[in-house]
């Protein structure tokens, strides 16, 4: 089989040796199950959330970011109504049979997922017929950098690619992950993470429009002014805290209707002040506060790395992250105190940055598990992870890179 071309590579990863390594197992193992003499590449980021935490679902926006950490496959049409998936590291194929997606339905599993996106395409007035995939990721599962998306909009790649002539968009790719989340996982997903995930680059983001959500790119001149992105696995997965997620946008919306809106994006943030005494969940008054002014820090944010002003940047990601703990309280599940990773690693981390002088830290992503986000400069990252990792292990930590490509088609040499 053919692979990538190297100028691809070169463009998507800044290298094209240990990629081209990648995608030539990716082949090895597709041409091993599948009976296709080709195969297309194709390659979806993860993202990493800079500043708006919790603002998307409420109409709010978001400054995010794609990442090098990718999910890859090789796929080929198969002539069939079915839909086969092999996922590198896991027993089962995903069989999805077009004819009869809705057996699929509150099947929590990647192939509930699938189905859902297949019924999203066709509902979104797209074709789909049978294919075949292998698929691969290096992105960190359960850990608040998109594994579930970056596979979501793999998918919706490799579905515009092989039957809609690349007609679909950013927004489509966005809608049809989000509503697979919705309607198979029972989810109450927003689409900032499949947004973020098939745009490329760092994205203004944008979601008071709901049919048509804004994205608008910027600069990410984090490495060429001296500072790193790096996450760290605090070591406890995402597991069962799909009541901790919901209750967010439910305790949000609950402020909202007391000010007479739906959402947040819709009421004044003048009127919580004076309805907040009529709000008896005193947590939803403080995740409201906390919503209002986090939308604020974005265009703030946004702003400062147009200008290129760094340590302006630094002290709005450390305000979204003090924010996100006092007043958003995602940073642990209340229903298991004694269990703290993601605030000890933060609280660590701003022991380490208090003797830099420079830099920042905050929850990342969806929180109470998974991940931490920091900022620190380059001079600094292997003291940081030597530290850090003494307390989260060894290969926890993640230097990261803003990767300017979203969700592709790789031609072939």
């Amino acid at each position: 089989m053919n692979l990538p071309d190297r100028q691809q590579l070169l463009q998507i990863y800044g290298e094209a040796g240990k990629s081209r390594e990648r995608f030539a197992h990716l082949a090895e193992q597709f041409a091993a199950i599948y009976p296709h003499r080709q195969a297309e590449y194709f390659s979806a980021p993860g993202r990493t959330e800079l500043i708006g935490n919790h603002t998307d679902h409420q109409g709010g926006k978001v400054l995010a970011a794609s990442i090098h950490l990718d999910t890859i496959g090789a796929a080929c049409p198969n002539g069939t109504r079915f839909v086969r998936i092999t996922s590198e590291g896991y027993e089962t194929q995903i069989v999805a049979d077009l004819s009869d997606l809705q057996k699929d339905r509150m099947n929590p599993g990647t192939q509930g997922l699938v189905a859902g996106m297949l019924e999203g395409v066709q509902k979104a007035g797209f074709q789909v017929q049978g294919f075949d995939a292998y698929v691969s990721t290096n992105v960190i599962p359960a850990a608040g950098v998109s594994s579930s998306a970056s596979f979501e909009m793999l998918i919706c790649a490799m579905i515009n690619y092989f039957f809609n002539h690349q007609k679909m968009t950013v927004t489509d790719y966005a809608r049809i992950g989000q509503y697979a989340e919705n309607t198979y996982w029972q989810k109450a997903s927003g689409m900032m993470d499949q947004m973020a995930c098939a745009s490329g680059g760092v994205v203004l983001l944008d979601f008071s429009d709901r049919m048509c959500p804004r994205y608008e790119k910027t600069d990410a001149p984090f490495e060429a002014m001296g500072y790193q992105l790096v996450i760290v696995n605090t070591g406890k997965g995402h597991a069962n805290l799909s009541d901790a997620y919901s209750a967010i946008p439910a305790e949000m919306k609950e402020a909202a209707a007391a000010m007479g809106a739906e959402r947040l994006q819709e009421a004044d943030p003048k009127q919580l002040l004076k309805k907040c005494r009529n709000i008896k969940n005193d947590r939803a008054v403080l995740r409201a506060l906390h919503f209002f002014q986090e939308n604020t820090r974005v265009e703030q944010a946004a702003e400062a790395l147009r200008s290129k002003d760094l340590n302006a940047f630094a002290e709005l990601l450390r305000q979204s992250g003090q924010s996100s703990w006092e007043l958003l309280q995602n940073c642990y599940d209340v229903r298991n105190v004694r269990e703290q990773k993601v605030t000890l690693a933060l609280a660590l981390t701003e022991l380490f940055l208090k003797k830099t002088g420079a830099g920042a830290c905050r929850v990342h992503g969806g929180g109470f598990a998974g991940v931490i986000l920091c900022m620190l400069p380059q001079t600094e990252t292997e003291c940081y992870a030597q530290f850090i990792s003494e307390y989260v292990g060894e290969n926890q930590v993640y230097p990261l890179k803003i990767r300017k490509l979203g969700a592709i088609h790789i031609p072939e040499c």
